[in-house]
C-alpha cells in the first residue's frame, strides 16, 4: 500500500485484526519518505509485516517509472534503519521451499539444510558451497512467492504501452461496487501465465491496454480468497486463504486500494481441507 496514505489504509484493512502501533506508524511516517529520497524511488509502498519467534522484518518496496519492473525490497527491524534486499534467484525460491516452521527473527540466522533436506545439501557441498542457507535468503523468497501468489490490483488500474511497460492508469476512478464484488475485477499483479492458453475466442474481448495480466477467477484452489464488504458497506476487501495474513482493500469509485501483509510467512498448507 502506499506510503503517503499508510494510516488511513490501515483503517480500512484493520477488520481482521491486523495492523501497526502508533509508534511504529509514527516511525514509518518519518522513515518511507527518506528511504524515497535516499535511493530515488519514484514510489515507496509498505509491503507489510512478517512476525518470527523473537522479532519482526517491517518491508518495504521500491518502485520506478515502470510498475511491471522488478521491485527493490528492503527490510527493518525498528522501521526506522532500512537494508536493501538482493533480488530472489530460482536457487533461492527452491531452498526456501524446503524450509518448515516460523521465522526467527534474525537475519543472520542459518538453516541446517543436511537435516532437512540431505540432497539439496549434497548439491550445495558439491558445487562447493555451505549446505545452510541465511534466514535473510529466506525473507527474500518468501516475500517473492507471496507477491507471486496473492499480490494483486484492480482491473483497470494500470495500463499497458505498447512499448510493454505498464503505468498507472490516470483515467482509473475506482470499480463500480458491482464489479468490485467479482474475483475477475481483480488481477495478480505479475508476470501472466493463464494469459497465454486462451483461445482467439476468448482473447476478443479483452482489452490489451488493461487485461494484460491474470484474473483471479482461475485460481487454483478455487475458493483460496475471501471477498467481504467492510465499514458500511463502503470498502470491498479481499484476503487470501493460501497466505493467510494477506488483506487488499478498494473503495469502489475512487483510486483508493492496496495490499498488506501481516503474518508469518508460512503458506496455509491446510487449505484443501478447509474449502
Amino acid at each position: 500500500m502506499e506510503a503517503q496514505s499508510l494510516p488511513a489504509a490501515l483503517a480500512l484493512v484493520a477488520g481482521g485484526g491486523a495492523g501497526l502501533s502508533p509508534e511504529r506508524q509514527a516511525a514509518l511516517a518519518a522513515s518511507l519518505p527518506l528511504l524515497q529520497r535516499d535511493y530515488r524511488f519514484e514510489r515507496v509502498w509498505f509491503w507489510g509485516c512478517i512476525q518470527g519467534v523473537r522479532g519482526a522484518y517491517y518491508i518495504a518496496e521500491g518502485l520506478g517509472p515502470d510498475r511491471a519492473a522488478p521491485r527493490s525490497r528492503l527490510y527493518s527491524l525498528n522501521c526506522l534503519d532500512w537494508s536493501l534486499l538482493t533480488p530472489a534467484t530460482k536457487e533461492m525460491l527452491a531452498l526456501a521451499e524446503q524450509l518448515m516452521g516460523r521465522f526467527q527473527g534474525d537475519p543472520s540466522f542459518e538453516y541446517d539444510l543436511a537435516e532437512i533436506n540431505a540432497e539439496a545439501a549434497a548439491r550445495l557441498i558439491a558445487g562447493g558451497k555451505e549446505p545452510v542457507i541465511k534466514e535473510e535468503a529466506r525473507l527474500i523468497a518468501t516475500i517473492e512467492q507471496i507477491d507471486r501468489a496473492v499480490g494483486i490490483v484492480p482491473r483497470g488500474a494500470f495500463v499497458k504501452t505498447p512499448l510493454g511497460s505498464v503505468h498507472e492508469n490516470r483515467h482509473f476512478e475506482g470499480l463500480s461496487l458491482v464489479e468490485a464484488k467479482k474475483l475477475s475485477s481483480y488481477f495478480h499483479f505479475t508476470e501472466p501465465v493463464n494469459l497465454k492458453n486462451k483461445t482467439l475466442l476468448e482473447k476478443a474481448d479483452l482489452d490489451p491496454s488493461i487485461d494484460f495480466l491474470n484474473s483471479l477467477e482461475h485460481d487454483i484452489p478455487r475458493g483460496s480468497w475471501s471477498i467481504q464488504l467492510e465499514k458500511g458497506g463502503t470498502v470491498v476487501v479481499l484476503r487470501s486463504l493460501l497466505w493467510l495474513g494477506l488483506t487488499f482493500y478498494h473503495v469502489p469509485m475512487t483510486k483508493q486500494f492496496g495490499y498488506v501483509y501481516f503474518g508469518t510467512g508460512e503458506r496455509n498448507l491446510d487449505l484443501p481441507f478447509m474449502l
